[in-house]
């Protein structure tokens, strides 16, 4: 039998940008994280390609087509393509004020706009484009039903951009994000929007935290008093989880987490993402992530085309090691060898 060759395998270069800056650690370039993810391989397997943040300083959203084509000969000239794309919707909160909340929907166009000339260069192929609500859960909680309608309000609209270039738009399930900080606040926005385009980006880190009820104990699936060493208990856990969230899944980061939050420089405390070989890391990286990637029959969904590492809030002498992207790139290959297939 031939070796699975799907979903492909991408890094995620916002992790040398988020947490990072002038209250935390110096950025880490765009050029060194690509470097980096192409210069790893694990028994002659190396990664396919990167996802990436459409930001400063790594990024500038409004280049021009010679420089977005410069960008993709970059990429391409590392054997890489690139995937999923996050727009910089956060200086206009979904639930805020009209002009707050054009301001969102306008960096998704721009974003939609870069995705479409990366698609027409040939170095994207498949992928989506990331967002979250832009929204604190404590402003959210002012409000919830109110809230809600306003997040869904601007999804609808910035989905509605989004489909006029075949676009979908994944909102990211993390416990910082308002109105997506608990796992039953992201299917009422979800449903709420009712759009064919929108849909969750499950992070195994961060949905690990949807578990313990952090900035939403009442939507807390584990017991209060939990032990991690019940394996069991947590697999129960997880598959209630996922069998809630993973119809609306089309974009997923492999991850790992040891139980706790994290925050560094300008960020929220969120879902700490954890080495892939981390002793404290309470999932079963292989195992777990067959929790997204296979039905409740234990069939493949192949929902989506790649999945991505994702190594936010990493110091910065752990990601300079190349040793650090070789432990990601043996762990990615271990979830495809198990939930993969070949195309």
């Amino acid at each position: 039998m031939p070796e699975n060759n799907y979903p492909k395998l991408h890094n995620a270069t916002w992790p040398g940008i988020v947490g990072k800056g002038p209250d935390s650690e110096p950025v880490i370039p765009f050029d060194t994280m690509l470097k980096m993810t192409a210069a790893a391989e694990v028994d002659g397997v190396k990664f396919d390609g990167v996802d990436i943040g459409l930001f400063d300083p790594h990024i500038d959203l409004d280049m021009s087509d010679d420089g977005i084509k410069a960008l993709a000969d970059k990429v391409g000239g590392y054997g890489l393509s690139i995937g999923s794309l996050v727009a910089p919707i956060w200086g206009g909160p979904a639930m805020g004020s009209k002009e707050e909340r054009a301001t969102f929907v306008e960096m998704v166009r721009k974003a939609c706009v870069f995705g479409k000339k990366l698609n027409d260069l040939g170095i994207r192929k498949y992928g989506v484009v990331r967002i979250d609500s832009a929204s604190k859960p404590e402003a959210w909680a002012q409000d919830p039903a109110g809230n809600t309608k306003l997040i869904a309000q601007t999804f609808r609209e910035a989905c509605d951009v989004a489909a006029d270039f075949g676009e979908s738009l994944a909102a990211e399930g993390e416990i910082c994000w308002g109105g997506m900080h608990s796992w039953k606040a992201m299917i009422d926005t979800m449903e709420a929007v009712e759009r064919p385009n929108i849909g969750f980006q499950a992070d195994m880190s961060h949905t690990l935290l949807y578990l313990l009820g952090y900035n939403s104990p009442e939507d807390r699936i584990l017991p209060v008093d939990f032990d991690w060493n019940d394996r069991a208990t947590l697999d129960a856990g997880l598959k209630k989880l996922t069998a809630a969230l993973r119809p609306w899944t089309i974009d997923f980061h492999v991850a790992q987490n040891d139980g706790t939050v994290h925050g560094q420089g300008s960020h929220d405390k969120t879902g700490r993402h954890c080495l892939a070989t981390d002793p404290n890391g309470k999932l079963d990286i292989a195992h777990h992530a067959g929790f997204w990637l296979r039905d409740e029959n234990g069939d493949l969904t192949k929902r989506f085309k790649h999945i991505c590492w994702d190594g936010c809030m990493f110091p910065n002498p752990v990601m300079e090691n190349q040793q650090t992207w070789n432990d990601i790139l043996a762990a990615l290959i271990k979830v495809r060898n198990a939930h993969g297939w070949v195309a």
